[in-house]
């Protein structure tokens, strides 16, 4: 599962239920959000419930216990990741936390969307091994018209 389909998950096992919603969480344009929701339905870590209401039915998405499962796994594993570059940090062993960025680069964006990381320690990382945080965040100049700004909505 790609990182988008992991924040997709994530924000809507944290009760982000409504596909706009979900879209200015997780930061991407309706087509792909469209796409990675029926790739999480297929899998069977979603599911979509229709609720009458006073006002009509409702559409909401909500994760299958499988799908809640995912994210917890997932968030071990990120917590185990962030846990080795901020130990290696501490070391002050330079090419190490290079090496262990690097290796943890498809998921430092994820560590950032669900608030794993210190943000403030995650930048005297980039100063240690001379880095900037560009080369290590997905270019989302295209993913979007007028996405030229990559935002993050942190710890929901």
């Amino acid at each position: 599962m790609d990182s988008h389909d992991m924040m997709v998950l994530g924000a809507i096992n944290h009760g982000i239920s409504k596909f706009g919603k979900i879209q200015r969480t997780v930061g991407i344009n309706p087509k792909e959000l469209d796409s990675i929701l029926r790739r999480l339905e297929d899998s069977g870590l979603i599911r979509v419930e229709e609720r009458k209401g006073w006002l009509g039915t409702k559409i909401e998405i909500v994760p299958t216990d499988a799908g809640k499962k995912e994210v917890d796994t997932c968030m071990v594993g990120l917590k185990d990741g962030w846990g080795k570059m901020a130990a290696i940090y501490k070391t002050g062993n330079k090419e190490g936390l290079k090496q262990v960025m690097d290796e943890n680069k498809s998921s430092i964006p994820m560590m950032m969307f669900f608030g794993v990381m210190d943000m403030a320690m995650f930048g005297l990382m980039f100063g240690l091994i001379g880095a900037t945080a560009a080369d290590f965040l997905p270019d989302m100049s295209d993913a979007d018209p007028g996405a030229g700004d990559f935002d993050f909505d942190i710890g929901f």
